[in-house]
């Protein structure tokens, strides 16, 4: 089993926190191998973020029932991937066991913390553990059993869940919570969730603020804190007339073109610029350092992940504008993601990275505009997890039934390349892909990651 813990809950584990936001935990259940992570519309609905993802032994849940009566959980259509593969598959069979593990619905606990219809889950699980799935994940979220009061726990329906996985949960804190299962060794790992969606970084392109695909998004950081930080910097540097934010950046929806910053040329690659960009992303890997060094000592002995974001949009300009908004420096002179990497592996964490099932020429044909290039992006980040050797999971960013998007996870779990690196799979579970024909192409997917 592994868990996703947030950063909010460590730090309440260490120190006292006041006026914090609601925020969230998601929990995975191994039923066989399977793991995943997930963030959408509900996140804004439910007011929080997600705190943890928690994986359960195989059979655990087939020696257990529970029946709650509860009000099913609105859903929401989403955009799914289902082409027909062109050309032959690749054949695994002589590779190494790639776990594959599913992301249940969000809609599985209810607001008021009730299992959402058990019989139909018991049924889908088992579905799935006959398809030799590893795992599953379910988000649990502090707007969910934090919805009182601070420190008011309700934990009932993730309660009843667990039941089903044989799993228990009553205690006080998190740790606490599920402490027996440290112990059993059932739970396997635990991604800790360092900002939006669970991944590390900056909110930069929210929704609900009205960001709309592929805006470059904006820098999250004119409060006066981290005003003080960047002005500091800058006295430091002897240069503490720079010590304002960048200007000239356009807004949420902006392209890196309509802006004086994010030009090719533009003040993202001056002095100012670079200056600014490093002391930005520092101050996101200083906090996911903090965060990380927590979560050790609370999970001692337990392995740890760290997820972050694909932003593949503007991936083929200069100035990669939406990943510097994000919190990435990694303009077309840099790699951003090397100092992030080294960062978690100081800490032995595995990195957990989304879009590996997102086709460039899909990409190019459906949004021409975007100038993105998810392939080019993921092979990035990954030959980067191999050079510093630490885990590596990937995970779908939209839902995925056919073979086209499994192909490209495939291609990206499995490379031809002899460099290898331990490798795990999540896979965001739809209603279509319980569809028959679906769920048999499902299947084939898993056996190949698995090199039947």
């Amino acid at each position: 089993m592994a868990i996703n813990v947030s950063s909010l809950e460590l730090l309440r584990s260490f120190a006292p926190v006041q006026n914090y936001a609601s925020s969230a935990p998601s929990v995975a259940v191994p039923l066989f191998s399977a793991t995943a992570d997930s963030c959408d519309w509900n996140i804004a609905k439910r007011r929080s973020c997600k705190l943890t993802s928690v994986f359960v032994k195989p059979d655990a849940m087939y020696r257990a029932s529970v029946r709650d009566n509860s009000a099913a959980a609105s859903s929401e259509n989403k955009q799914v991937i289902g082409v027909v593969a062109e050309g032959q598959e690749r054949d695994f069979t002589d590779s190494s066991y790639v776990p594959v593990y599913v992301m249940l619905p969000l809609g599985t606990i209810s607001m008021e913390c009730e299992l959402v219809d058990p019989d139909n889950l018991i049924n889908q699980l088992r579905t799935l553990k006959s398809i030799n799935v590893d795992g599953v994940m379910v988000d649990c979220w502090w707007g969910i059993v934090e919805a009182i009061a601070p420190r008011h726990y309700n934990w009932s329906g993730y309660k009843s869940f667990f039941r089903l996985c044989k799993i228990l949960s009553s205690s006080y804190s998190f740790r606490v919570e599920f402490d027996e299962f440290f112990e059993d060794g059932v739970i396997s790992e635990i991604e800790i969730g360092l900002g939006p969606c669970g991944e590390l970084r900056y909110p930069s392109y929210p929704a609900q603020h009205g960001w709309k695909y592929p805006g470059i998004g904006e820098f999250q950081c004119y409060d006066k804190y981290l005003m003080k930080s960047f002005k500091k910097t800058t006295e430091m540097r002897g240069v503490s007339f720079l010590g304002e934010g960048p200007k000239n950046v356009g807004s949420y929806n902006s392209k890196p073109y309509e802006t004086q910053f994010f030009r090719d040329g533009g003040d993202y690659n001056g002095y100012y610029g670079r200056l600014f960009l490093h002391w930005y992303t520092q101050v996101l890997i200083d906090h996911g350092d903090r965060v990380l060094a927590m979560a050790n000592l609370a999970f001692k002995g337990t392995p740890i992940a760290a997820k972050l974001s694909g932003i593949h949009w503007w991936f083929k300009t200069e100035s990669h504008a939406a990943e510097l908004t994000a919190g990435f420096f990694n303009p077309s002179f840099r790699d951003g993601y090397a100092q992030i990497a080294s960062m978690l592996k100081k800490h032995e964490t595995a990195l957990n990275f989304t879009c590996v099932e997102l086709r460039t020429l899909d990409q190019q044909k459906d949004f021409p505009e975007a100038l993105a290039d998810p392939e080019g992006l993921v092979w990035q980040v990954l030959n980067v997890a191999r050079d510093v050797g630490i885990r590596m999971a990937t995970e779908n960013a939209l839902p995925c039934y056919q073979s086209e998007g499994y192909n490209k996870i495939v291609e990206i779990s499995k490379p031809r390349s002899p460099r290898k690196t331990r490798m795990r799979v999540y896979v965001l579970v739809c209603q279509q892909l319980m569809e028959e024909g679906n769920l048999l192409e499902f299947e084939k997917f898993v056996k190949r990651m698995h090199g039947y």
